[in-house]
């Protein structure tokens, strides 16, 4: 029986590079679409050197692909002007193969009025411009599969960690765990939903497979549950990772960590001139609100989900940020 094949647009983001893995992993032929190739690829994949923009030549490279993953995300401050042309170039991809186009998704089109659980049923009302542009990029891909041009899956998730540098975990929250100092984003009594990489990557691996059954919806939209984690319980969780891989500092294994928040007005001033400062701030209330995705629906399109064990899912992407030295035990 043929391999199947998958498109992975944006193969050297983190999310693209776990996708990368997963679907390689899973005996798909992956075609890892980048400017520059990736540093590593595994078994099972190669790398497609070509712009994003040029969905012709694309098409033809990546011909035979069931599957595109836009796994594409601008620089926070871009989005603006990013987000949807980017989506639209992937979209025309996936057009030109007649594949089924896949969108990692987020919860910024439910805004600041979210009830604390999420499912596909919640009312979208973005109150940020971010939210209202995941909001437009998720119509126009329904639009465009209601018009029979492709089939499309939206699968939702909160933040992103592991698979390396560049999310929350080591930006913000453990940048200076070397001195036995963690910074929370928020509340440490309000629950928040996490997504560990791989097993959202091997989510889409299982995600697809089902898509492709003839009986599949034109468009549809799943909810990752991942790791849902009150700001106590996710440093409680860390510093018991950091230890379990040799990444705690001494003083903090002798004197105890310490924890601090984030000087939220001090950001929302200094994003007047920074634009980077300014688009985070504009996101804050993600740490305010309460929220968890329901994930029920995609179980019983896709059956059981990857769920890593929390512990070994943050020592895992402690490593991945070189930090540690023992992996932990299985």
């Amino acid at each position: 029986m043929a391999r199947r094949t998958v498109l992975i647009l944006g193969a050297n983001g983190r999310f693209g590079a776990a996708a990368v893995e997963a679907f390689a992993a899973a005996g798909w032929r992956v075609l890892a679409q980048a400017r520059r190739a990736p540093a590593r690829l595994p078994e099972g994949a190669e790398a497609l050197r070509l712009p994003l923009d040029d969905a012709a030549a694309l098409a033809d490279a990546a011909a035979g692909a069931e599957v595109v993953v836009h796994a594409v995300n601008p620089p926070y401050d871009q989005w603006d002007g990013q987000v949807m042309p980017l989506g639209r170039q992937g979209m025309d991809v996936a057009e030109r193969l007649d594949a089924l186009f896949m969108l990692p998704g987020n919860v910024y089109g439910f805004g600041e009025g979210m009830p604390a659980r999420l499912t596909e049923e919640t009312p979208e009302q973005p109150t940020t411009g971010k939210g209202r542009l995941r909001v437009a990029l998720e119509a126009e891909m329904r639009d465009r599969a209601e018009a029979g041009r492709f089939r499309a899956v939206v699968v939702r998730a909160g933040d992103f960690y592991g698979s390396g540098q560049g999310s929350w975990l080591d930006l913000i929250i453990a940048k200076d765990l070397a001195k036995g100092r963690l910074v929370y984003p928020g509340p440490l009594n309000l629950p928040h939903a996490w997504a560990y990489l791989p097993d959202l990557a091997r989510a889409f691996v299982a995600a697809a497979g089902r898509s492709l059954d003839k009986e599949a919806p034109a468009f549809e939209v799943l909810h990752f549950a991942g790791h849902t984690l009150t700001g106590a319980q996710f440093l409680d969780l860390l510093e018991a990772s950091a230890a379990d891989i040799g990444a705690a500092p001494a003083t903090a294994l002798d004197r105890g960590w310490k924890r601090a928040g984030m000087p939220w007005p001090l950001i929302r001033l200094l994003g007047v001139f920074v634009p980077t400062l300014k688009a985070v701030a504009e996101m804050s209330y993600l740490w305010r609100i309460p929220h968890a995705l329901d994930s029920r629906r995609l179980v019983a399109r896709a059956g059981p989900i990857p769920d890593t064990p929390p512990r070994q899912a943050m020592a895992m992407a402690l490593l991945d940020l070189g930090l540690g030295h023992a992996k932990p035990a299985r």
